[in-house]
């Protein structure tokens, strides 16, 4: 193992014990070493840096910043143990990320979507419940996709109606308290799976055919074809509605009823906040500028603060 390949471990080993998961990160930094490992070099250079981060030929500038950036980062640990190293500055590669504006789904578009999955066809007719249950959960608590995925039995408490989400994307666990509705459902499922899979493989909640855990891939799949189905995207559309507009319209529509009840919206966001599993508050309030409503609500509801009409 070279210097520059163990650096790599102990870096990845730190950022780990921080809290980081590095999973792609990970992934790139490792071939990037084995980039400079290719091309002889034994300390990082900006000319090195640059021609890893740029490839392959004719990428997206948001892709070639990202990997310079992820490359920025490990130059910078690795400057302290080698004088050598240059660090690619920030203005290299500058791309300013403009983040998507959010789709929100209508009830009839997730109606549409459900009754689409519970026609999915499997020899054990698990997959059609499965998909409407991961579709409708996301539906109705604005998780992230990751979330009902992850989820094992013992996560869900089927008697009090709350799920515990482990290790979110920022690290942390949360509670997530559900309508008796989405209970029911739940429990519903539970049964059925019960008895397709007595004993399944995984202590999944949400298991496959096969009684494994679903994955992202499988279930980013079985939604694009569905919602190309149902009329959500055309035949061939590789862009359109996402999995996780979901969570964005779950928190859309829960502001916008705030917001016409008259309540308080500022001294509830924590409250959303943390329901959603956002790691800073700001991240709940960017719904506010991202959709038009919302802003014109937001702005009415200051402008009433203003002359005193509300508190």
């Amino acid at each position: 193992m070279n210097e520059l390949r163990k650096t790599l471990e102990e870096y990845l080993s730190i950022r780990r014990k921080l809290g980081f998961k590095l999973q792609r990160s990970g992934k790139l930094l490792h071939d990037f070493v084995f980039f400079t490992e290719k091309e002889g070099a034994s300390f990082i250079t900006v000319q090195l840096a640059l021609r890893w981060a740029t490839q392959p030929k004719n990428c997206q500038p948001a892709w070639s910043a990202a990997r310079l950036g992820i490359v920025r980062g490990f130059a910078q640990y690795q400057s302290v143990i080698d004088p050598r190293t240059e660090i690619p500055s920030q203005e290299l590669l500058p791309y300013r990320y403009h983040r998507r504006p959010p789709y929100i789904y209508s009830s009839d578009q997730v109606n549409r979507l459900i009754k689409a999955a519970q026609q999915l066809h499997s020899p054990l007719r698990l997959r059609a419940a499965t998909y409407s249950a991961v579709f409708g959960l996301l539906a109705v608590s604005g998780m992230r996709i990751s979330e009902p995925i992850g989820l094992n039995r013992k996560d869900v408490d089927l008697i009090n109606g709350i799920l515990t989400v482990y290790q979110t994307k920022f690290g942390k666990s949360r509670l997530v308290p559900i309508h008796p509705s989405t209970h029911k459902a739940l429990q519903q499922y539970e049964s059925l799976r019960g008895k397709i899979f007595p004993k399944p493989r995984s202590e999944s909640f949400f298991i496959s055919e096969q009684g494994t855990r679903l994955t992202d891939w499988t279930v980013r799949g079985t939604f694009v074809k569905l919602s190309r189905q149902i009329g959500l995207r055309g035949p061939h559309d590789s862009h359109g509605p996402r999995l996780q507009d979901f969570r964005h319209s779950f928190a859309t529509k829960t502001l916008l009823a705030w917001y016409r009840k008259g309540m308080n919206v500022d001294r509830h966001m924590p409250e959303l906040s943390a329901y959603l599993g956002h790691a800073h508050v700001s991240d709940t309030y960017w719904y506010l500028s991202a959709v038009p409503e919302l802003m014109q609500l937001a702005a009415m509801r200051l402008e009433q603060t203003q002359k005193g009409i509300l508190p």
